[in-house]
């Protein structure tokens, strides 16, 4: 291993000049092996709480959770968390242990860990500390439970998603008995936070195999978002699609741009239909209005899953729209610019994209041909700071009013119908051509 920062180096020093063993732990000693960039360093010592804090008492130290033996000291404004050895007692709420025991050997610390590649330590002198094939598992590319699976999940039930998260972002496969457990013990997903449950599951969709959890895994997503379960087998009977309705998303999302917004988009986004099909006389089906069935679904599922407000809004705007014509056409695409803005229309060629490409009956060339062609078209219209809201237009209220048009009803009506004319490209965004369509509308809505 390679890279130790600064700061982790000076904990490590530290303990043992003190007389203490200590090691970095966990994701910071798998994702070195694997050659990525730690996002955090996370250190571990036989050292107890209180030997810490006279060990670190010239240091800015937060007591992050003494009595779980864990503080953060920080070092050049970055934080690292030293936790004392531990191994940990009974989890009757099947999340957080209900006691800790200090002990003085790293193995027996380890032995508490999750997962195989989470469970190993490292030391500059002593090198690494792998008592349970962590490394091995690494190079397999495999997601195995420390010890017997189901004590695992049954000490904490979020391990189930974080399993299938790590799958995802890593592009691992998940060892046979720990996905029995996992399938055995999805119930017990019921006690853990829905925020604990969002953070994984949007990890999950975004990772580079979400695509093989979700079709291997899709009783886990079921127990955790039930509406969605109908889709599964859920035959379309129709000549545009060549997939049932979760292999169509399961592959919409693999499609999408790896970002929570848009993952969570295509993963709700045909989630009503199921609930409004129907079979015409020739055998073909229909699902008219899946779109507001899979915005009422989506709202329930991201009203559990609590996410922030931003995100929400933006999902089912998204879903809403998911199918609304979209072309090259110039005023076309003024009038999406008008209703979403920038981002969202951005967004949306994204989502129909991935929409095409999940259904199977169109080639990927064709697809993104036609994507390439209205991403090119719209940044060309946008380049030209094209007027597409009332901000944008010449005149204003004001102008209007000091024209002779009373202030209310008729006042709003005028500027939306500038804006739309605006908008066609049947007026030009002139203040003197607008105020001269403007006396000339308010007199024939007056006649």
């Amino acid at each position: 291993m390679t890279g130790l920062p600064e700061g982790a180096a000076f904990v490590l020093a530290r303990l043992e000049k003190h007389g203490f063993q200590g090691y970095a732990v966990g994701g910071c000693v798998r994702d070195s092996l694997l050659g990525r960039e730690p996002k955090d360093w996370d250190i571990c010592t036989d050292a107890l709480p209180e030997e810490m804090q006279r060990v670190f008492r010239d240091q800015h130290v937060i007591e992050t959770g003494l009595k779980h033996g864990t503080l953060t000291v920080m070092y050049a404004h970055e934080p690292y968390e030293v936790t004392t050895f531990r191994v940990d007692g009974e989890y009757t709420d099947h999340r957080h242990p209900d006691e800790v025991r200090f002990v003085k050997d790293v193995v027996d610390d380890l032995s508490r860990r999750d997962f195989t590649v989470n469970a190993m330590a490292w030391n500059p002198k002593t090198g690494l500390v792998d008592a349970f094939g962590g490394q091995e598992d690494l190079k397999k590319k495999l997601i195995r439970c420390v010890g017997e699976p189901e004590r695992r999940f049954g000490e904490d039930a979020l391990r189930i998603m974080r399993a299938l998260r790590f799958a995802s972002t890593y592009g691992f496969a998940i060892d046979e008995a720990t996905a029995q457990a996992i399938h055995r013990l999805k119930h017990t997903l019921q006690d853990v936070a829905a925020e604990r449950i969002r953070v994984e599951l949007a990890k999950l969709l975004c990772g580079q195999g979400a695509g093989e959890i979700l079709r291997e895994y899709s009783d886990v997503i079921f127990q955790i978002l039930p509406k969605l379960a109908p889709m599964a087998g859920f035959d379309q009977r129709t000549p545009y699609h060549a997939y049932d309705v979760w292999e169509h998303t399961v592959r919409a999302v693999e499609n999408a741009p790896a970002t929570e917004v848009l993952r969570l988009t295509m993963l709700l986004h045909d989630s009503g239909k199921p609930e409004v099909f129907t079979v015409d006389e020739a055998g073909v089906g229909h699902a008219w209005g899946h779109q507001k069935a899979s915005v009422s679904i989506a709202e329930e599922a991201l009203a559990y899953l609590r996410v922030d407000n931003a995100t929400r809004d933006r999902v089912l705007q998204l879903v809403e729209m998911h199918d609304w014509p979209m072309s090259t056409e110039r005023t076309l695409l003024k009038r999406r610019l008008n209703r979403l803005g920038e981002e969202a229309l951005y967004q949306l060629i994204e989502v129909q994209r991935a929409d095409a490409l999940g259904k199977g009956t169109e080639s990927v060339a064709d697809v993104e041909a036609r994507t390439a062609a209205i991403r090119q078209a719209l940044d060309t219209l946008i380049a030209e700071r094209p007027c597409v809201t009332l901000r944008d237009m010449a005149v204003n209220g004001r102008d209007l009013m000091q024209a002779g048009i009373a202030q209310g009803k008729t006042l709003g009506e005028t500027l939306n119908w500038l804006l739309n004319e605006v908008l066609n490209e049947r007026l030009a965004n002139d203040r003197e051509a607008l105020m001269a369509a403007a006396r000339a509308h308010a007199a024939e809505q007056q006649a």
